[in-house]
């Protein structure tokens, strides 16, 4: 069934609900964003609910709304990362995103980065749409090809079609399918190449060294490309923007963070993204093998540092739901 014609994506009529109840809501799925509307104390005309199918997480997101916003702020407050691969199913919705203007009809789908200051406009009138959260760090891992972020797909475009018609197989296939695994592959695999980056965009990616905000915008691609190599650090990707060491650390002092840390966390966050795969996984692969595979070469420091981001062990994401 394709996509857009799914009765319980596209009701026939919708209810409202509180607007303090529709945040939450959102939070709870998508993470920290701050809608906005001319009068707080009123509801919303829509829903912001979560589902999970075939080991994939969407947020199924109407509403009425002036617009909603995710700021610097509400980044730091998340330490989930994803790239959000968006579906418009009703109404339209201005996207503001990485420097670029777009304006969904139904049918377009954008991508996303959670990481990026984003602003979604709806100026007061209904939008429907549905969002694809794909682990970003398993995004970049596959560097065979290079996708863009905020660029939009028209509706009629075969790539836009093909996405929603994977989508709505994946919505359709339960967990245990014995097909799951393959179909979330496909699933990475074809929003990597229907967002494929033109050759004007890499030229321009290229070129970006100019100021500190820039090359950290080239260093942070860098880094998603390269994560899981031995030789990545901050020595590595100062010579690759062409800067000295100090320049790239005044950079990141800057934001309050360290190269080191950015690094570390990247692959934590990868390691925890194929830690869950291994549930679905028919082989026998260990924690120890996920850690060495996303660039740690101590074990006892992984895990430490695991904890200390995650506040659980690895061993503790492969416990049945339910059990201590």
């Amino acid at each position: 069934m394709e996509l857009l014609q799914s009765e319980s994506l596209i009701p026939v009529a919708w209810s409202s609900v509180a607007y303090e109840q529709w945040r939450h809501d959102l939070h709870s799925i998508c993470g920290s964003f701050d809608p906005r509307t001319t009068d707080k104390g009123r509801s919303v005309r829509g829903a912001a609910r979560g589902i999970d199918v075939c080991g994939m997480q969407f947020a199924h997101v109407s509403n009425d709304l002036d617009f909603v916003h995710r700021s610097h702020d509400d980044i730091r407050c998340d330490t989930a990362e994803h790239l959000f691969l968006i579906v418009q199913l009703e109404g339209s919705c201005g996207v503001d995103h990485s420097g670029q203007q777009n304006t969904l009809d139904v049918g377009d789908c954008i991508l996303v980065d959670s990481t990026k200051p984003t602003t979604f406009h709806f100026g007061g009138q209904f939008s429907n749409h549905l969002s694809m959260h794909l682990p970003r760090q398993i995004m970049y891992s596959e560097k065979r090809d290079r996708f863009e972020i905020a660029r939009k797909l028209v509706g009629f475009d075969p790539m836009a079609i093909m996405l929603r018609a994977l989508i709505a197989k994946i919505m359709s296939t339960p967990e245990t399918d014995a097909s799951a695994g393959n179909l979330r592959e496909l699933m990475f695999n074809a929003t990597r190449q229907a967002f494929v980056a033109e050759a004007a965009t890499i030229e321009h990616m290229q070129s970006l060294h100019d100021s500190a905000a820039r090359r950290l915008e080239m260093v942070d691609i860098l880094i998603d490309r390269h994560l899981t190599e031995s030789d990545l650090s901050a020595k590595w990707l100062a010579t690759r923007i062409g800067v000295s060491i100090r320049t790239l650390q005044q950079d990141f002092q800057g934001m309050g963070v360290t190269c080191t840390t950015i690094i570390r966390d990247k692959r934590l966050r990868l390691a925890r993204e194929k830690i869950e795969q291994i549930k679905d996984a028919r082989g026998n692969h260990t924690i120890a093998e996920v850690a060495y595979a996303a660039g740690f070469n101590d074990i006892s420091y992984f895990n430490r540092s695991f904890r200390e981001l995650f506040d659980c062990a690895p061993t503790d994401l492969l416990k049945p739901v339910g059990r201590a």
